[in-house]
This record gives structure tokens, C-alpha cells and sequence, in this order.
């Protein structure tokens, strides 16, 4: 088998609640399953919608369910440069432009740009504008582990950098998949629209995309909204790790024994692993 590093990278606007510690134990499991290396990365490249501290508690809560990183620990707010190098590379083969569009401005003129645009061609100063990405109208296809052949139109220029100068996600994510040579994300399918944003970005840049899997989300058996932080998903309960994992691994269809250790529970979970346990359409329901 050729080499596999995975990650699993939450933003740092809160606690992880039971959601998405489902998603650092289904990257973990993939990954371990597959002899390869588990990253850990925290994208707070955000920072009006980070909570203090919750880098730190979300490192804390994996370490209490002993899902241990590979390597140190990566913070997207150090990897500034290397987003600017990225953007300059993409500027220089004309993939970008400069926009001082609002979205508002864009939905009140059926998508249409202003005559100040850098789309028509006018130069524009950092100030004034944001980066988008030329994507509109592209098609991406490809063939997720778990859901089989996707394919996707882009509708709209997504952005890479803000007005507010800060990077997007999608540049960032890129970015540092490349850096640390990701070969495979695992992660809810709540991210899938990102999926083809991010290919497209890759495909520019020459450079192999990972192998995507998406897999089903848990939602409120009362509202079916998937658990979050905005709607007030409790945290992640850090003092009964095995009771946690143990629910956890129900919804896998893997069996562990509430008399286990964390260190056996994983290892017990990681022999079962198997990816066609996510091969369905229906979301875990709590």
C-alpha cells in the first residue's frame, strides 16, 4: 500500500462537541486501519470566530479519548506566508482576480460584477478588494471512497482572500494539505460542497489531490439539524472517555466493552475498521 497521511483539522470556535469527535475518531480509524500517519491541525485562520482557549480544550479532549497525533501539532495562524506564496503563484497565472463586490452587490445584479471589477480587467489595490478564484461554470468529478462517483458544478468565483485581509479556508486548506502531504481526508459530508472547490484549486496548482470520503453527520433525532457549535451542541463530556468512544463506536457498527482502557478501546476499534460500515445515505441519529 502507498503511503497514507490523514488529518483531522477543527476550527478553534469552540469545544468539540459528540460531532465532531465522530469525525476525529473515523479519520483516526481510517488512517491507523491503513498503517498511516494521523495529523492534527487547527485552522484558526479566523479570528473574529475563535473562542480563547478552544485550541488548547480541543487538543485536551482528543488527548482524554487517546487519539494521539503523529506529528507536532499545526496552528494555520503560523502559516500566513505560505498562503501569500500560494496566492502569487495563482495571481501570476491570471487564475485570480481582485474583487470589491459584496455578495449583496452580486445577488442584486444576478451575479454580475461591477465595471470597477478586476473580472473586467481593472486594477485594484489590496484595500479594496477581495481574491476570488476563477471557477465559475467548472465541473469537478471524482470518486469519494465512501460515496462512490461525485461530480459537481462551481457557480460562483469563490474567494481566497478577504477585504478584511484574511485567508479563506479553502486557500488555507489547500495550502496545508499540500505542505504536509495529506493522501487522504475523511471527513462529515457536511464539508462535501468545499470538496470540489478545493480539487479545482488543486488541479491549477498541477498538483494530486487527495482521496476523499465523506460520511454521514449525527443529528438531533427531534430536529434533524447535524450537532454544532451554533446549535448549542453540549461539549464533549472529557472525564468519561470509554463511555463516549463506546457510543461512538455503536453508530461505526464496532463493539468495544465499557470494562476496556482508551488505548484498548482504539486498538479493539482500529481491527474492525472497515470503510463500507459509512456506505449508506442516512445520518446517526441522538
Amino acid at each position: 500500500m502507498s503511503r497514507y497521511i490523514g488529518r483531522f483539522a477543527p476550527s478553534p470556535t469552540g469545544p468539540l462537541h459528540i460531532g465532531s469527535l465522530l469525525a476525529a475518531l473515523v479519520s483516526y480509524l481510517d488512517a491507523k486501519a491503513n498503517d498511516g500517519e494521523w495529523l492534527v491541525r487547527i485552522e484558526d485562520i479566523d479570528p473574529p470566530r475563535e473562542m480563547p482557549g478552544a485550541g488548547t480544550n480541543i487538543l485536551r479532549t482528543l488527548e482524554s479519548h487517546g487519539l494521539e497525533w503523529d506529528k507536532e501539532v499545526r496552528f494555520q495562524s503560523n502559516c500566513n506566508s505560505h498562503y501569500e506564496k500560494l496566492l502569487h503563484t495563482l495571481e501570476r497565472s491570471n487564475l485570480c482576480y481582485r474583487c470589491p463586490c459584496s455578495r449583496k452587490q452580486l445577488r442584486d445584479n444576478g451575479g454580475q460584477h461591477l465595471r470597477s471589477c478586476g473580472i473586467m480587467g481593472e486594477p485594484l489595490s489590496q484595500e479594496q478588494s477581495a481574491v476570488r478564484f476563477r471557477s465559475k461554470g467548472l465541473s469537478v468529478s471524482w470518486r469519494d471512497l465512501l460515496l462512490g462517483s461525485q461530480s459537481r458544478d462551481i457557480s460562483e468565483d469563490f474567494v481566497l482572500k478577504r477585504r478584511d485581509c484574511l485567508y479563506s479556508y479553502q486557500l488555507a486548506v489547500v495550502s496545508d494539505d499540500i505542505d504536509q502531504d495529506i493522501t487522504h481526508v475523511i471527513r462529515g459530508a457536511d464539508l462535501i460542497d468545499s470538496t470540489p472547490m478545493q480539487i479545482a484549486l488543486y488541479q491549477s496548482l498541477k498538483s494530486d489531490p487527495p482521496n476523499f470520503g465523506h460520511f454521514p453527520l449525527i443529528v438531533s433525532r427531534e430536529t434533524g439539524q447535524k450537532l454544532s457549535k451554533q446549535n448549542l451542541a453540549p461539549p464533549v463530556d472529557n472525564t468519561q472517555p470509554i463511555e463516549n468512544l463506546n457510543l461512538l463506536a455503536c453508530f461505526l457498527g464496532l463493539s468495544i466493552t465499557e470494562e476496556s482502557s482508551v488505548n484498548d478501546a482504539l486498538e479493539l476499534m482500529t481491527e474492525q475498521w472497515c470503510r463500507r460500515k459509512l456506505h449508506r445515505q442516512e445520518d446517526f441519529k441522538i
